[in-house]
């Protein structure tokens, strides 16, 4: 296997262990193509993170928005581990949507709450949903607004696993902490996820794979539904492993 190839995995599995899971639970040939795109989701998602400088944050992201240029307009791209292979992977548009996520990751860098929940929305799309769209197109055809239903379902729980760490590091992840409008951003989320899972045929087999990594997301929401003071304190997600078995059927079955 290329060696850039191997470092996106290792990157991967170091960094979203969950996600690693997933795309080795997809069939070899779609593998490498996962492991590039989401090598580069964990590099501009922990660029914010590496200092406390703001400006050095900055510089970080604007390194990964420069590269994401440098495939969109053809030019001489930069020789990286992660912006190589991806090079050979985006199309102009795709890269253009990635410049996207590139931005929203500036929320990251500064410890401001959303101003609201639509800008929230679209925190979601951009570093979720656009994510989703570019790796699903990818691999095989697929209707836009599924992967925009599912991607904001599976943003939301990851957002809300992270949310304690998020209050730890000084952030302020929610708008609204009392308990009646946790359960309906949860409701939001579910709902969201069930709509895209009704519409499963406008999503090509191929394109499907790249949903197995939020496997996790409805056993998430559901939770959040019920215990909504969880997304605050921890414990969305119980660890005796019985979500591995989830992963498991989704991947037999194909219905993620």
């Amino acid at each position: 296997m290329d060696q850039n190839i191997v470092a996106c995995a290792q990157i991967v599995e170091k960094g979203d262990p969950v996600r690693f899971r997933a795309i080795m639970a997809v069939p070899a040939q779609y593998r490498p193509s996962l492991f590039v795109i989401f090598a580069f989701n964990l590099e501009t998602a922990r660029a914010p993170w590496i200092s406390q400088e703001t400006m050095i944050a900055e510089m970080r992201l604007q390194w990964w928005h420069d590269a994401l240029e440098e495939i969109a307009t053809g030019g001489t791209v930069r020789r990286h581990e992660v912006v190589s292979p991806l090079a050979k992977l985006l199309t102009p548009d795709s890269a253009r949507t990635l410049q996207r996520l590139v931005a929203a990751r500036r929320w990251d860098i500064y410890k401001d709450p959303f101003a609201s929940h639509s800008e929230f929305e679209a925190y979601l799309e951009a570093t979720s949903s656009s994510l989703l769209l570019v790796a699903a197109r990818m691999l095989g055809a697929c209707e836009e607004e599924v992967v925009h239903n599912f991607g904001y379902a599976s943003g939301l729980a990851r957002f809300f696993l992270a949310t304690p760490k998020l209050y730890s590091a000084g952030c302020q992840p929610i708008l609204d902490r009392s308990e009646n409008a946790l359960r309906a951003q949860a409701q939001e989320g579910l709902d969201r996820l069930f709509k895209a899972r009704k519409a499963r045929k406008k999503v090509s087999k191929e394109a499907g794979y790249v949903f197995l990594g939020g496997w996790q997301s409805g056993v998430i929401l559901k939770t959040a539904v019920r215990s909504p003071e969880k997304i605050l304190t921890g414990g969305l997600l119980r660890g005796d492993g019985s979500h591995s078995l989830a992963l498991m059927l989704r991947r037999l079955t194909g219905l993620w």
